[in-house]
């Protein structure tokens, strides 16, 4: 494509501020920074909470007060909500704020694998329909996050029995979270082959393979997504900023003779229902 979103995935549910003090915490924080990226260049935000301790939360209240305060100064830009981040969540508390809430797209993790080195990410085949039936009652366009080739495969099977959308599906690779696939290109351009004809997709590369995979997904064809979720550093020693990030996202792409796609272009592209049809 000549058109190449870029999604700023600004904090996680892990990355911890001992580590990088740039890592936005409160709905003010990770609102200002979302405001910020999409000024940078970002058309859309990738979004989880924190507690009050800063640990990862699904609390539907911190979501709405966070994508209020996003939408009183951006109000174009594409809001992505995640569906994971507190693994003592219950499937209701994992979708509550998507009913409410209804964004134009959010994750939708694709299987469970156990994440070294002690947590067992846990996504049943159970709670993939369940999700998918709220998705599709509420309007919201799932991103079929997938850490290993076998949720590539999970997520056709599912659209072959039609319990998620078959047409058109948004694909986010996730390469290099440890238990799943490693973040090389090799594996990158294995993945790519796998999908859908009619797929859009994007990918990341956590940690230092952030910078190898952006490049190989941009050759490639695919969007891209950067952030303090994926990777603290900018380069070895250089603590980064989700700015800083799409900055360098946003020279990429121009250097490789793309353009970067605006929020109401990202929402052609992926099929999406315009701000105007969210429930913020």
């Amino acid at each position: 494509m000549d058109k190449v979103i870029i999604t700023a995935a600004l904090n996680g549910a892990l990355s911890p501020r001992s580590a990088n003090p740039h890592v936005p915490l409160t709905p003010q924080e990770i609102a200002d920074d979302a405001v910020a990226c999409y000024n940078a260049g970002a058309a859309i935000v990738h979004l989880h909470m924190r507690d009050e301790q800063g640990n990862g939360s699904l609390s539907k209240e911190r979501f709405a007060e966070t994508v209020r305060l996003i939408h009183a100064k951006a109000p174009n830009v594409v809001v992505n909500l995640t569906t994971s981040g507190d693994l003592k969540a219950t499937d209701e508390i994992r979708q509550a704020h998507i009913i409410e809430l209804r964004p134009e797209i959010a994750s939708f993790n694709a299987g469970t694998f156990n994440w070294l080195p002690s947590a067992v990410f846990t996504n049943r085949p159970e709670f993939i329909e369940k999700l998918a039936a709220t998705m599709r009652e509420h309007g919201v366009k799932p991103e079929l996050e997938c850490f290993d080739l076998g949720h590539i495969g999970a997520m056709k099977f599912f659209m072959a029995k039609d319990v998620l959308p078959a047409k058109n599906p948004q694909f986010q690779l996730v390469l290099g979270a440890l238990g799943a696939a490693e973040a090389t290109v090799e594996n990158l351009l294995y993945f790519r082959k796998q999908l859908p004809e009619d797929a859009t997709w994007s990918a990341f590369g956590i940690g230092r393979a952030h910078i190898p995979i952006m490049y190989a997904t941009i050759a490639l064809g695919g969007n891209i997504r950067v952030g303090l979720e994926d990777n603290l550093y900018y380069a070895k020693g250089d603590l980064a900023t989700n700015v800083r990030f799409v900055e360098r996202a946003v020279r990429i792409v121009k250097e490789a003779t793309k353009d970067v796609a605006s929020p109401d272009e990202a929402r052609q592209i992926l099929g999406l229902k315009g701000a105007d049809k969210v429930n913020f």
